[in-house]
């Protein structure tokens, strides 16, 4: 997905709200945009869905894209596995496998004894979750998350993080934006702030944690694939013998580290995890 010298505003004489924004996320990256309340974040991540148009600029999207609002509207017409259900067969699944992701995804959020309920009815913490999960049941090329995480309770965070991961590491390409200024440390490649001028700047990403064990997760890659450039934690990587590589991350990164790894592309066959000698 790529944003070109995009800029909007509202009216002809209306304030720029964004202006002269680049941005490119390819497959695989996973991108935070941040800024003060009101700088445009939401904007941006409209544009980018399609939900508006720029006032001038560009925007190319790689594939089908899937968008997660701040507030989701509740007052639709469904229950939640039928509003599911709509949602997959929009996107081109077919009925059995639209209804197949739907109660996966309403199980893995917890919900599923809620399914034949209104949205109506469901309080606001349970219409969010029906809102990412209708956003991850066709598995986009372009996840858009948009404070997606507020109203949810801590486990269903958490469901939330690692599907964005996972979506990443499948060769996603997922923009989110998050009032939690930890949301997703350790796992993000890039981070960009809205600032008052409208305009998107790169920002330094926070350091690597210091003091703490280093952990060596050594894999083989079968078909002798390139590892993807941006992995959780930036691990140092040192090529072995054949096509096996070996990783080293922190600790506090490894657990994230594994599962990009388990889940992405290219196939990997972990051949060992521990800690770097001489560490305590």
């Amino acid at each position: 997905m790529e944003l070109t010298a995009v800029g909007k505003r509202y009216g002809r004489g209306g304030r720029w709200i964004l202006r002269g924004v680049h941005l490119a996320v390819g497959p695989g990256e996973l991108v935070r945009i941040a800024g003060a309340n009101g700088s445009g974040k939401s904007t941006l991540l409209r544009l980018a869905a399609g939900i508006e148009r720029p006032s001038t600029g560009r925007v190319a999207r790689p594939g089908p894209v899937a968008y997660v609002p701040e507030r989701f509207p509740p007052a639709l017409p469904f229950d939640a596995a039928s509003y599911l259900l709509r949602v997959g067969r929009v996107h081109g699944l077919s009925a059995e496998a639209a209804r197949r992701r739907a109660g996966w995804w309403l199980e893995r959020f917890g919900i599923a004894d809620r399914a034949g309920t209104p949205l109506s009815r469901l309080s606001k913490g349970t219409c969010q979750k029906v809102a990412v999960a209708q956003a991850l049941i066709a598995e986009p090329r372009v996840l858009l998350l948009d404070e997606a995480w507020t109203g949810l309770d801590p486990q269903a965070r958490a469901v939330l993080d690692e599907a964005a991961a996972e979506r990443a590491a499948r060769g996603g390409a997922v923009l989110f934006v998050d009032h939690d200024p930890t949301r997703l440390a350790g796992r993000t490649g890039a981070v960009y702030r809205v600032g008052a001028d409208g305009g998107l700047r790169a920002v330094e990403q926070e350091a690597r944690p210091e003091g703490g064990p280093v952990m060596e997760i050594e894999v083989d890659v079968p078909d002798g694939s390139p590892l993807p450039e941006r992995l959780p934690g930036a691990p140092e990587r040192a090529a072995l013998g054949g096509t096996a590589v070996r990783l080293a991350v922190s600790r506090a990164h490894s657990d994230a580290l594994l599962r990009s790894l388990l889940v992405g592309r290219p196939a990997v066959r972990v051949l060992a995890v521990r800690r770097r000698e001489g560490e305590r």
